[in-house]
């Protein structure tokens, strides 16, 4: 029981998601990093993180895939290849040792610290049952910053999908974007 189910307009949380929040308030040098894995095997490799007791977030979306004689609903990876954990340094052998990691997001030969800002916001919005899904990375468009709801604080771009207005979150380290659906007036 990885993912829990909830109605098919939402993410799905699972239950590293939901434990987060009690286990990385107390590492104060912890910190975000973003770990590559083998095509496909995000869930799993969450899953092995969480038996090891090592923080990680992996944000999932419902996407319906149609085949020629079936429909279906699937949890897939909000940014498929990577899996975010939250640890102090000296925790990223453990990681690494996990099947199907092949390594730390890197700059410099040294693994690179994801905003903590840019995590947060997208494990708020993610909780609190926001609609998401992927999105093109954006470098160009209007910066908005939200002021009401969950995602009060955190910056984004706005554009606009059919009827609806959408903030594009984007997760600069791995020039990935999700976009959300927003309400006009919790933009400034």
């Amino acid at each position: 029981m990885f993912a829990q189910r909830i109605p098919a307009t939402h993410s799905t949380i699972s239950p590293t998601q939901a434990n987060l929040t009690d286990r990385s308030s107390t590492c104060v040098t912890s910190s975000w990093y973003a770990a590559y894995t083998f095509a496909h095997h995000e869930k799993h490799v969450a899953r092995q993180l969480d038996e090891k007791s090592i923080n990680c977030f992996l944000p999932l979306y419902r996407s319906l895939r149609r085949w020629r004689d079936r429909k279906k609903e699937l949890d897939l990876p909000l940014f498929p290849g990577y899996v975010f954990v939250h640890i102090r340094p000296e925790e990223r052998l453990r990681v690494l040792q996990t099947s199907s990691v092949v390594r730390f997001v890197s700059f410099g030969g040294h693994p690179a610290r994801l905003e903590d800002a840019e995590v947060v916001g997208l494990r708020n919005g993610v909780a609190n049952g926001m609609k998401v899904e992927p999105c093109p990375f954006l470098k160009v468009g209007q910066k908005v910053r939200v002021k009401h709801g969950p995602l009060s604080g955190v910056e984004g771009i706005l554009v606009r999908k059919k009827d609806h207005l959408r903030l594009v979150l984007s997760i600069e380290l791995l020039m990935r974007s999700v976009a959300v659906e927003i309400q006009a007036a919790d933009l400034q």
